[in-house]
């Protein structure tokens, strides 16, 4: 069998395995059922890959297979961790310092016994230790490189395929809080040129909730969810679909125990504020639900003097009341609790969080305000209810190494790790706080609070989680006589629960709750997950309020990802190669001068050697038709040879 027969043969299998294997990858959106929930969806509603598809082809459907489209689709991505140089092996380790440590080592010997010995250890330390050390960093940087292409080829696809309007990352964007500021500017280039390539910073004008200085004052950003036709709000559609909301990790800029002013300001530069808010007005949804299926107009910030009252804190204006909107909160929870490392960083912070519950947050009796907050830490649970139970440590010593030029980096006693928030800053910095819920029916809203939902990463597993007032705890009351109260719970979200379509028996419970989600990484060890929240407004006279809907959807581990365009690499060699036999073979037989010789042919079949054998047999031709040709000169010499004595002897 000769090597291209051979070669076709295995293409005939390599082949359709490489394109369709490839097809699956570069469009496993579509495959995997990637898609953002339709509104008011239910079992019997068309499936959402209806919806997805209408934004990329303009074809006539009929209105029965397909619902609008959300005005607010947030694509939803956690913890990537980029990993950098302090994964790699030290320099100092590399297999070239490693040999010319052995042949100084060599050559410093003074007798013949220590140099023999000196060449056995240095052999025995290369074959055994260094080349395997070698080979693996030097995989190690071919993980690195490719891990960075496979998150950006998630983000890539899901982007393109369901168009999402705003983006998030849930913090832990680095891998390490440790790294130098080159290594810290190194991971983020990588960041925003490899993984996140068309994704820009969220710009501090639209941050300024979060900025120096903001506290006390009448400070908000507000959006037009809906495209009003003009060309500027085009170009603030388009600017949202490319704005990279990050979430500051505890990997990014450690936990409260080490976030310094230095670690903070540099996240703040690469990747924007950590603390910030914005509310997206959605002025259509009271006339109609279905007026645009897309978001985002102008920019409005306000500023005015702080208010005079704490009336005038809580009372909104007469518009914020009629017009429905997303108050879009983005906190830095790793600095919620203590003790610190920076005081200012932590009071910052809380004052920020202050500022939005007091001035900037609607009334929790307004159910047209919709309250969405990003942070890293998930809220606080009982042991079993996620993967993660609670966990707290903390420095036992200063930091005896700091580097130079630089104060210490922790102080005995700082938090350094903590799994989710304390119970005091989940419940009365969040739960309570910003959503406003409580276990009084004699609260506002009889303690339902506002309308909402959170988004957390950390944990890299995942949960869905719904937090919520448990009243038939009973507490001591005066003189022994027990008395009704009320604690806080958390219990998984049931999967057949849906904010779109409630059931009867989900109005009539009047139990305070919010949902949590935490989103799984999106790193390859845990399968490259993303998100999907639709947001919006139901316009019926008796709701009129938000609805949300989110899901998931999977890649598979980073191993798919090589081994799809490990074969893919090798296939396209292999019909390169075949081409080039091909080619080679065409011109072999169609060259001048007459039939291929058998030398050749034989070169050309053998198989075994492939083209060295073709190779002889092409120039075994070569001599031949060389000497072919030599030999009709030379009978044509001798015939002119002959002719002329013939006829000189005629003459004669």
């Amino acid at each position: 069998m000769s090597l291209q027969t051979s070669l076709r043969q295995l293409l005939s299998i390599l082949l359709p395995i490489s394109i369709t294997s490839l097809t699956y990858l570069y469009l496993y959106p579509i495959f995997c059922g990637c898609n953002f929930p339709p509104p008011a969806s239910s079992p019997s509603s068309p499936p959402a890959i209806l919806n997805t598809l209408r934004q990329h082809i303009n074809i006539p459907l009929d209105p029965s297979h397909y619902t609008q489209i959300a005005p607010f689709r947030l694509l939803v991505l956690a913890d990537p961790q980029l990993e950098g140089d302090t994964s790699l092996p030290n320099a100092n380790d590399s297999l070239l310092n490693r040999l010319t440590t052995y042949r100084e080592a060599v050559v410093s010997t003074d007798t013949w016994t220590d140099f023999l010995s000196a060449i056995r250890g240095s052999l025995l330390d290369t074959l055994l230790v260094d080349i395997p050390f070698a080979f693996s960093g030097a995989r190690k940087r071919l993980d690195l490189f490719g891990n960075d292409f496979y998150l950006a080829h998630i983000y890539r696809s899901l982007h393109w395929w369901t168009k999402p309007t705003h983006v998030t990352v849930l913090g832990d964007l680095m891998g390490s809080q440790w790294v130098t500021d080159g290594e810290f500017e190194w991971r983020a280039w990588r960041f925003w040129n490899r993984v996140f390539g068309a994704g820009v910073r969220v710009d501090d004008e639209i941050t300024v909730t979060g900025g120096e200085g903001v506290h006390g004052r009448d400070v908000k950003v507000e959006e037009v969810l809906l495209d009003s036709g003009s060309v500027r709000a085009n170009s603030a559609v388009e600017a949202w679909k490319n704005r990279i909301i990050n979430v500051a990790g505890n990997h990014d800029v450690g936990y409260a125990g080490d976030i310094s002013e230095a670690r903070m300001e540099r996240f703040d530069r690469v990747f924007g504020r950590a603390n910030w808010d914005i509310r997206f007005r959605y002025p259509a949804a009271r006339d109609n639900l279905t007026t645009s299926p897309h978001g985002a107009g102008t920019i409005t910030t306000t500023t005015s003097a702080a208010p005079t009252s704490p009336t005038d804190e809580l009372s909104p204006s007469p518009s914020s009341t009629t017009t429905p909107s997303i108050h879009l909160v983005v906190l830095n929870s790793l600095i919620l609790d203590t003790p610190a490392l920076s005081p200012s960083i932590q009071s910052h912070t809380y004052d920020f969080l202050n500022d939005v519950i007091q001035q900037r947050s609607q009334p929790v009796e307004d159910r047209s305000s919709f309250t969405l907050l990003l942070t890293h830490l998930p809220l606080h649970k009982h042991q079993g209810v996620c993967f993660d139970g609670p966990f707290f440590s903390f420095y036992d010593n200063d930091d005896e190494k700091p580097p130079e030029g630089q104060g210490p980096r922790f102080k005995a006693g700082g938090l350094r790790e903590q799994n989710h928030l304390s119970p005091h800053a989940s419940q009365m910095g969040i739960l309570q706080g910003l959503f406003g819920l409580s276990g009084d029916s004699n609260a506002p809203a009889k303690g339902k609070g506002r309308n909402g939902l959170v988004l957390t990463g950390h944990d890299h597993v995942g949960c869905d989680v719904l937090h919520f007032v448990n009243r038939s705890v009973t507490q001591d009351g005066a003189e022994g006589v027990l008395s009704p109260g009320w604690s806080w719970e958390a219990k998984r979200y049931p999967r057949h629960k849906s904010h779109s379509l409630p059931s009867l028996e989900e109005e009539e419970d009047d139990t305070p709750s919010i949902r949590e989600v935490t989103l799984r990484s999106m790193m390859g060890e845990f399968g490259g997950n993303a998100g999907f929240l639709s947001l919006w407004f139901d316009s019926d006279p008796s709701v009129e309020e938000w609805r949300y809907e989110i899901s998931t959807c999977r890649l598979g581990v980073q191993h798919i990802w090589w081994t799809i365009h490990v074969v893919g690499a090798v296939t396209a060699i292999l019909v390169i190669i075949s081409g080039v036999l091909s080619v080679w073979g065409w011109l072999v037989s169609s060259s001048p001068g007459g039939a291929v010789t058998e030398s050749t042919a034989k070169g050309w079949k053998s198989g075994g050697a492939g083209l060295k054998k073709t190779s002889r047999g092409l120039l075994y031709r070569i001599i031949t038709e060389w000497r072919h040709v030599g030999s009709r000169k030379n009978g044509r010499k001798k015939e002119r040879t002959g002719k002329g004595g013939k006829a000189r002897e005629e003459k004669e």
